[in-house]
């Protein structure tokens, strides 16, 4: 592919969160113990799912897909180390390569995260609406599909947006105002037309995050209806049990991606827009295994067996 200009390129300047000196350790220690506290979490989660065969089911299957994505969304693996080795050798540049294959898996694994979400969501919808066929339709067949499809839909997306960054001329100021390689910021520093960029990207948006808000969005009012339609206070509390833990980390998942959206597009403050990425980015991921294993029996049980220690509830 021709890249023109960008043979040229030998790297970006990532400003980061704070360019104040006196804040780099600070930072540095508090998004290493962020980094590790996600990944040890999301790891023990599937540990726990794939050491206890009772956890072998189909919600289950999903959270630890979900938690795997997890590992990887400090994205993780892809922009918060990068971060941390910035700020001990306090340099600021990534290379092209570096800062285009980081945009690459950052888009790569929100999206699959969303889809997976929406996979979760009609996982329960099947589960609290139509209980009788769950095992039928839920197939082990099926659920391997719909996460193999996300991964496909997912990476198939994400090649296109770089390969389309690929083709543009870049100016010479190359300074980020942010902790990582975001599209729209890679975006801001082309010389050349974006204008295809800019419809694939927000076609993206609305194939990628609108759609499948909507079909969560839809699963939750059937499943809502159907709650309602419980006769005793006991059943409804076990129904909706099910299902909250996927409610908070959805919820959580869409009102920060739709904070981080919000403060891009409104205001070209970058420290608006660095928190709300931190909270995107970082806090989603380090929060999702403490929502399913905090109320989660399974997992706690799971979680016991898998460290062999006796606690006072039997195990």
């Amino acid at each position: 592919m021709e890249l023109g200009n960008n043979t040229n390129i030998s790297k970006f300047l990532l400003m980061g969160l704070s360019e104040v000196p006196e804040l780099q350790p600070l930072i540095f220690g508090l998004f290493l113990s962020m980094y590790l506290i996600t990944v040890f979490g999301n790891l023990l989660m599937i540990l726990a799912v794939s050491s206890d065969s009772h956890l072998h089911t189909t919600m289950y299957f999903f959270l630890s897909n979900l938690s795997f994505v997890d590992i990887y969304i400090c994205f993780i693996s892809t922009t918060i180390p990068k971060m941390l080795v910035n700020i001990q050798t306090q340099s600021k540049a990534i290379s092209y390569g570096g800062c285009i294959t980081q945009m690459h898996f950052y888009i790569l694994l929100v999206e699959l995260e969303n889809l997976i979400l929406t996979v979760m969501s009609y996982d329960r919808f099947i589960a609290i609406c139509d209980p009788l066929h769950y095992t039928v339709i839920m197939s082990p067949i099926l659920c391997g599909l719909m996460v193999l499809l996300s991964w496909i839909m997912s990476a198939l997306n994400s090649l296109v947006q770089s390969l389309l960054v690929l083709r543009l001329y870049f100016c010479t100021v190359l300074e980020i105002p942010h902790f990582f390689c975001d599209l729209k910021e890679v975006l801001r520093l082309a010389c050349s037309d974006i204008v295809l960029n800019n419809a694939v990207m927000y076609f993206a948006v609305g194939l990628f995050g609108a759609v499948p808000l909507a079909g969560i969005c839809y699963s939750y009012s059937r499943i809502v209806s159907s709650i309602c339609r419980i006769s005793s206070a006991e059943g409804k509390y076990k129904a909706f049990s099910t299902c909250a833990s996927h409610l908070s980390v959805a919820s959580l998942f869409y009102f920060t991606g739709l904070g981080l959206y919000l403060s891009s597009t409104a205001t070209h403050n970058s420290h608006s827009s660095a928190i709300a990425s931190v909270m995107y980015i970082v806090v989603t991921p380090m929060l999702n295994p403490f929502i399913y294993s905090l109320r989660n029996k399974d997992i706690k049980r799971a979680l016991r067996r898998f460290f062999g220690v006796a606690f006072n509830c039997p195990s």
